[in-house]
Formats: structure tokens, C-alpha cells, sequence
């Protein structure tokens, strides 16, 4: 069991979380004879250390993941959704959302798709809330900052935001207020071709190129931002704003994070910096469950799908999700880290 134990904790500090990157870039810079206790410097170590160690591990899922996709194209999942009925087809509907693309506004146009082709609306909310909030990088990304324990929480808890959510909206029979062109526009049901592992491992290729090319600009301003709040911000201010001393931590981290655009790997390196300056836990996942589902420019696309009343429902039942989770976080806090 030792053992286990022992080979778990390298693979989490080592590989997940490489240790020996943050070791060698500070041995590097000591080398350039750069002094150490320099903000700057510190500022300059953790900028290099997080950008390549998420860019690594970024291009890495996102291959894997590509390939899992390449099994998932939107013919298929339509089918896969349409086998289940209650809320057997919203838990289905977030575990496929893992699967897709990593921001919000990646999310609508298959969400517009499934919704055209008569999926029922609770159902289609349930991906379109779901994949952003949760995939499969963030899981990895997530153990390798935060520790096993958080990522699966994390993973459980944004899929029961996406089930509960998708299941209010289906409940209050809400079709009427998702725009007439979505409605009658119909869905061409076209069979995905067999793909060749080749073909499989060219689409993840592409997947991992693309989505590289959209998010690595966030991942440079959400790591230059961390490194600021590191080195430059006083503890005493983040405990105070976003610490145990402010109840309304957590409103205030998804608020802030709303009208945020960026996706969970760029929202990272905030939170890690939020959590080493004495912000709890809850409130800083809190931040990044807002700003990769409740972005501005993912609403304004949304909006062109659905109406007011169904725009502004979204919005409350994913805002009163993520402040429940984020304040369950921190009241577990002290028995999980």
C-alpha cells in the first residue's frame, strides 16, 4: 500500500504537477545570477514555470481528448442523447459535455444543433452547462494544482450543477422562449463516416492545433495576472477580500468571474495565486466555475438562441450552483487539504 502510495504522489508531483520543471527554472535563473528575492524575479519564475507547464499538459489532453472526441461527432452524440429519457438523459448529456471543447462559446453552436434537431431543452442545458465547467484536462490540470481530492469534487460537483440545472429548466417548460428559427430550422441527420485511426489521430492533431491556437493568449494573460497577484499582492488583502474574514467571499468571486472570457486553463494560475495568498478554497473555484460558464461573450451568443427569460434563468440557476459549491468547498476545506 506504501508503495502505491509512493508512486501516486510522485505521478501527482512529479508528472501531474513537475516539480522538477519549477526546481530547474529556478536553478536556471540563480545560474543568470538573478537575485532570488527580487519580486521580479519571482514574478518572472512563476510566469515561466506555470505557462510551460499548462502548455504541456494542455497539448497533451487536448490530443487525448481530440482522439475521444473523434468517437463523439454531433450525429452521433444526437443519437446517444435521444436513447434516454428523465433525468437518466441530462446526466448523460453532462458526461458527454466532458468531452467537447474547452469555453463556452465552443459549446453553443452544438448546443444550437442539439436543441434544432428536438432534443429536449433540459437536456441540451445540461451539455451547454457541463462542458465548459468540466472536462477531462480540467480534471488532470486540476490534480496537478490542487490535489486529487479537489479535482474530483470539482469534476462531481460542476456534473451536478449541469443534471440539477438542465432539470429545473426542462421542468418549467421552457421552449417557448428559445427563438423560432432554432426551433424550425430542423437538422440534417447526417452519418459520421468511419474514421481510420489515422483519420483519429490527424482530428486530434487538429483539435489539439486549434484550440491551442484560441486559448494560449488567456493562458498568458491568466498566468501573467497570477504571477502579479503571487508576488506583488499583499496576503493580507486577498484574505481579507476573499478569505474566511469575508462571508460574501464566494458571491463576490462569481461575480467578479461572470463577466470574465477565458476557460478553465487560463483561470488556473488566477486561482492557484488566489489560494497561496490565503483565499479559500471554495471561493477561488467558485471564480473559475464563473468565468468558464458564465462568460459576457458566451451570454451575448446565447442570447441570439434563446429569450430574455430563459437567458436570465440560465444565468440564476448557474450563479446559485457555483455559490453553493463554492461555500460547500469551504466549509470541507480543512478535511480535504
Amino acid at each position: 500500500m506504501e508503495t502505491v502510495k509512493g508512486i501516486w504522489e510522485f505521478f501527482q508531483d512529479q508528472v501531474l504537477g513537475m516539480q522538477w520543471l519549477n526546481g530547474l527554472i529556478w536553478n536556471g535563473l540563480k545560474a543568470l545570477g538573478l537575485d532570488l528575492s527580487n519580486r521580479w524575479v519571482g514574478s518572472l519564475q512563476f510566469f515561466v514555470y506555470d505557462v510551460i507547464k499548462i502548455v504541456l499538459l494542455l497539448c497533451t489532453l487536448i490530443f487525448i481528448i481530440g482522439y475521444i472526441q473523434s468517437y463523439f461527432p454531433p450525429e452521433r452524440s444526437k443519437k446517444i442523447l435521444g436513447r434516454f429519457r428523465g433525468i437518466w438523459a441530462n446526466i448523460v448529456a453532462a458526461l458527454l459535455g466532458t468531452v467537447t471543447p474547452f469555453c463556452s462559446c465552443s459549446s453553443i453552436p452544438l448546443f444550437i444543433g442539439f436543441t434544432s434537431a428536438g432534443l429536449p431543452l433540459g437536456v441540451t442545458f445540461s451539455f451547454l452547462i457541463s462542458s465548459p465547467m468540466v472536462d477531462l484536462g480540467s480534471l488532470v490540470l486540476l490534480m496537478s494544482i490542487f490535489g486529487t481530492n479537489v479535482a474530483i469534487l470539482y469534476v462531481a460537483l460542476g456534473l451536478v450543477i449541469a443534471v440539477i440545472g438542465g432539470t429545473v429548466i426542462e421542468k418549467m417548460n421552457m421552449e417557448k422562449y428559445v427563438e423560432s428559427f432554432i426551433l424550425t430550422s430542423g437538422s440534417v441527420d447526417i452519418q459520421s463516416p468511419d474514421l481510420t485511426r489515422r483519420d483519429r489521430l490527424v482530428f486530434a492533431k487538429e483539435q489539439m492545433a486549434d484550440t491551442f491556437r484560441k486559448v494560449f493568449p488567456y493562458i498568458l494573460l491568466g498566468v501573467g495576472i497570477g504571477a502579479l497577484i503571487h508576488n506583488w499582492i499583499p496576503e493580507e488583502w486577498v484574505a481579507t477580500v476573499l478569505g474566511s474574514r469575508n462571508p460574501f467571499g464566494v458571491i463576490l468571486a462569481t461575480l467578479i468571474g461572470a463577466p470574465m472570457y477565458g476557460d478553465i486553463f487560463g483561470s488556473i494560475p488566477i486561482a492557484e495565486a488566489l489560494l497561496g495568498k490565503g483565499a479559500l478554497l471554495g471561493t477561488v473555484l467558485s471564480f473559475m466555475m464563473a468565468v468558464t460558464t458564465l462568460s459576457l461573450p458566451s451570454l451575448i451568443m446565447l442570447r441570439k438562441a434563446i429569450k430574455p427569460k430563459l437567458l436570465a434563468l440560465f444565468i440564476g440557476v448557474c450563479t446559485i450552483g457555483i455559490i453553493i459549491v463554492g461555500y460547500f468547498f469551504n466549509f470541507i476545506q480543512p478535511y480535504i487539504m
